[in-house]
Order: C-alpha cells, then sequence, then structure tokens
C-alpha cells in the first residue's frame, strides 16, 4: 500500500462531521513535526461549536535575508465531512475505508482527506531529497468548511495578518477534476453572497382574502423580476453573475390560512464585474419599488478572486502535464 493511500485510510475512519476534527490535525501534526514544521493550534468558536484549526509552518533561516524576502507556499484544507444521512443507504460504513473496483470509498474519499495525505506525503518526499528549501512551506488546515465556514480559515489567516506573516501562494486541495484527475483546475472563484428575506402580509382566513394581505401573493412578482435580471454579462474569466432561491417558507401548515409572511433564502454566485454591495443595493432598490414591507439579512461567504496565469498556475500545469499527459483546463465556476 502506498504511504498516500496509507494516510487518506487513517483520515477517512475519523469521523470529523463538522465542526469535530476527531483527531485528525493531531495525526497531520504528528507527521509534519519532525520535519521542521512548527505546529500552532489557533481553535476558535463558541463551546458547543468548536472549531479546530491548525497552523504548521516550516521556517526558513534567513541567512542575512530580510524576512520580506522569504516566500511561503500554502497547502490549504479541510479535516470535516457532511453528515452520513441514513447509514441504512450506504453500501459500507462511510468511516471504514473500503476499496471497491479499484475506487476507495468512504466519507472525505473525494473532499477532501485524499488531498490532504497527497500534499503531506509529497512534502516529505520533497523534503527527502531538498532538505534545505528556499522557500517556507505552510498547512492550514481548518474543520470548519461544510459548515458555517466564520471560524476557520478566515480566523486564522486574520490571526496571521495580525501577526505580519505573509503568504505568496496557496494550493487548496478541493476537488476540481470533472472526468480525468488534472484535466480542470480552478485558478478563481466566483463570490458568494446569500439572503434570508422575509415578506410580511396579513395573516387570514382563505375565505376572506379582504381582511388579509397574502405576502406569497405580493412577492412574488418580484421574484419573478429578480429571477428574470441581467446581473451582468461576465468576462473572459468569469460567467456572468447568477441569483437563485434555495429555499421558500411560508403559512401554518393548514389549508385555509393566508399565511402572515413568507420566507425566502437566496443565494448570488457572483463574477469580478459586480460587487456584493452593489447587488445588496439593486435588490433593495427593486424591492422597494414592488412596494414590499420586508426584512433582508445578507451574509457574504467570500469575494470572488481571481490568479491570473503565472509563475504558480504554470508550475501546476506543467506538473500536471509531467504526470498525466493532460494539458489541464483553468475554471472559475
Amino acid at each position: 500500500m502506498s504511504r498516500t493511500l496509507h494516510l487518506a485510510e487513517q483520515l477517512i475512519a475519523l469521523p470529523s462531521i463538522t465542526p469535530e476534527d476527531a483527531g485528525c490535525l493531531e495525526l497531520l501534526a504528528a507527521r509534519l513535526a519532525p520535519l521542521g514544521f512548527v505546529c500552532e493550534r489557533i481553535d476558535s468558536g463558541p463551546a458547543d461549536f468548536r472549531v479546530s484549526n491548525l497552523w504548521a509552518k516550516r521556517p526558513v533561516p534567513l541567512d542575512g535575508r530580510a524576512q520580506a524576502a522569504i516566500k511561503t507556499i500554502v497547502f490549504a484544507g479541510h479535516t470535516d465531512v457532511v453528515p452520513t444521512g441514513p447509514l441504512a443507504q450506504w453500501s459500507s460504513d462511510p468511516f471504514v475505508p473500503t476499496h471497491r473496483d479499484g475506487k476507495l470509498y468512504g466519507r472525505g474519499a473525494s473532499d477532501m482527506k485524499t488531498s490532504i495525505a497527497a500534499f503531506l506525503v509529497a512534502v516529505e518526499e520533497f523534503l527527502a531529497t531538498t532538505p534545505e528549501p528556499q522557500i517556507q512551506l505552510a498547512f492550514l488546515l481548518t474543520s470548519d468548511e461544510e459548515g458555517p465556514s466564520v471560524d476557520g480559515t478566515k480566523v486564522v489567516i486574520e490571526q496571521l495578518t495580525a501577526r505580519g506573516e505573509a503568504l505568496h501562494y496557496c494550493i487548496v486541495g478541493e476537488p476540481t477534476s470533472v472526468e480525468r484527475t488534472g484535466d480542470m483546475i480552478k485558478n478563481g472563484r466566483r463570490g458568494t453572497l446569500s439572503g434570508k428575506l422575509t415578506v410580511r402580509g396579513i395573516q387570514g382566513h382563505i375565505a376572506y382574502p379582504q381582511l388579509a394581505r397574502n405576502p406569497i401573493h405580493q412577492a412574488l412578482p418580484a421574484l419573478e423580476e429578480l429571477a428574470a435580471t441581467e446581473w451582468d454579462q461576465g468576462n473572459a474569466f468569469f460567467p456572468p453573475t447568477s441569483w437563485q432561491i434555495s429555499n421558500m417558507h411560508g403559512g401554518t401548515g393548514a389549508t385555509n390560512v393566508i399565511p402572515g409572511d413568507v420566507v425566502i433564502d437566496f443565494n448570488f454566485r457572483f463574477s469580478t464585474e459586480s460587487t456584493a454591495e452593489g447587488l445588496k443595493q439593486r435588490v433593495h432598490a427593486l424591492l422597494d419599488r414592488h412596494g414590499l414591507e420586508y426584512d433582508l439579512r445578507w451574509t457574504l461567504g467570500g469575494q470572488p478572486f481571481l490568479t491570473t496565469p503565472g509563475e504558480l498556475v504554470t508550475a501546476v500545469q506543467q506538473a500536471i502535464t509531467a504526470e498525466t499527459g493532460l494539458t489541464t483546463e483553468l475554471s472559475t465556476t
């Protein structure tokens, strides 16, 4: 068995459902420390949703150079996995690594414990042949990616920034291939902006609509216009910004009651042609124009970003071609 597969199976066997880490970071830190990595836990969050974070960096001697002259490359990822759902619907235990038809099955086999195993073993092999690299190697790992994602990577980056630690390159181990390993890499990502819209009406009996105000009926024209709006046209790197409803809740469950309010969850996936503030302003203006009585709470999940083809992208493309023979596609979707 390869060392990468063995480590991947060790990680999959740990039931690290968000925000639980279940010992993954301890296992990884135990492999990194002998390589010269300084391992630091930066856990965060309330007691009932405590998030485990690991920042591990292998310092490079300055040898008279300024700290700013030393570049840092980060391998970033998450140890948490989504819930299993009904275990009876699984062909095998999700936390028992299983091989079938040449494939590895288990929670995290795709997203993304195998990636963590791959880049840790790659670093071990690299340091075995290059014990004194002129670049700092680092790992940033969290147990809060599949959940709210507020006490994980974001918290670590804030602390590193406050300490003046600069990160120059980053490789994230999320799965991006489509048909074959290496056929696609992501050199950017759309922004994500979510809204929870509550439209208020007046509850009443369905037989007397003149005494009530149906918030669903009121909201529908505005929702239809939001769905039909062209927010931008995208650009050479990003598709146009999209707006989608994910959930809609209204009513008491009774079939003869006009609801007093309706709650709509929606999300923007936006390109660099739009901004979060600009999208918010346009939505509020549209809702106001429709005369709705409403509350709207926003959550910004992340800004759009793009790594233009350069040193890191070229190195990744060349490595993929050398190992697989593929010409990889760049994507931001």
